[in-house]
């Protein structure tokens, strides 16, 4: 039976997510940024969490951690580079490392950039990808620990995987991403497409998430760096893929 994905919102804007095996009745929290949502979506679902895939240190993703283990007696997975700020943890991943998870295996991709030790956790069989507050739609993660000749690193991991790859991210930045790629990519018609796609959901108050690889190829300015029409907007013909790559994270940290 294939992995069933739970998503909601956490805070202000992160979002909260469960992966359920059915066959097994494992269930993982990705993240773990609040205790009530989750619960919430505990009792909602019936699912009964046994493990956190935590992707990096920061608060808003580790805030309920303890208080989910104290409750649960659940198993937490966290990168080993960060694992002396993540609260609970009990197995420690890097880079290459992978594990069972109700008959299904999980890769760790490590993607430097947002925090020096964040990881993304993908898994093959279901095409899904967590990426927490490393790719986002339409953008990606400010960079707080690392530079971005690291994120533009990490990027190119995530920009190889199979285009049909379903992403689940962090936070629900999509509208304001696709507002500063459309001033850096304003000649795609795919991206004015998505953007004013997005703008009605969240006029409806709905989720913009999740988005595939496929969709991000086409609509994200930091996976489009070759691009000619956005190198002639930026003045940056005979850059380097990085080196556009840091002045769209750059633009956008001024946005």
């Amino acid at each position: 039976m294939p992995l069933m994905v739970e998503q909601f919102m956490c805070r202000s804007d992160n979002f909260g997510v469960l992966l359920h095996d059915p066959a097994t009745g494992q269930t993982a929290i990705v993240d773990a940024p609040e205790e009530g949502p989750i619960l919430a979506a505990v009792e909602r679902t019936g699912w009964t969490p046994t493990h956190i895939f935590t992707t990096h240190h920061h608060a808003d993703h580790v805030e309920a951690n303890l208080a989910l283990k104290d409750r649960f007696k659940l198993t937490i997975v966290g990168p080993v580079k960060e694992a002396a700020k993540i609260p609970g943890i009990d197995r420690r991943v890097g880079d290459g490392d992978v594990f069972e998870f109700a008959g299904h295996t999980i890769r760790v991709i490590e993607t430097p950039g947002h925090t020096a030790g964040h990881v993304c956790y993908h898994i093959p069989d279901a095409k899904l990808l967590f990426a927490a507050d490393t790719l986002f739609a339409m953008g990606c993660g400010r960079l707080f620990e690392r530079g971005p000749a690291e994120m533009y690193a990490s990027f190119q991991k995530l920009m190889k995987l199979p285009l049909d790859t379903v992403v689940y991210c962090g936070h629900e930045y999509t509208q304001s991403n696709a507002r500063f790629a459309l001033t850096v990519d304003p000649e795609n018609p795919a991206l004015r497409e998505r953007a004013a796609r997005v703008d009605q959901l969240r006029a409806e108050d709905l989720p913009t998430l999740p988005t595939t690889i496929l969709e991000e190829m086409a609509t994200n300015p930091y996976m489009r760096c070759h691009d000619a029409s956005i190198r002639r907007h930026l003045g940056m013909e005979r850059a380097t893929d990085a080196e556009v790559f840091a002045e769209i994270r750059k633009r956008k940290d001024n946005f």
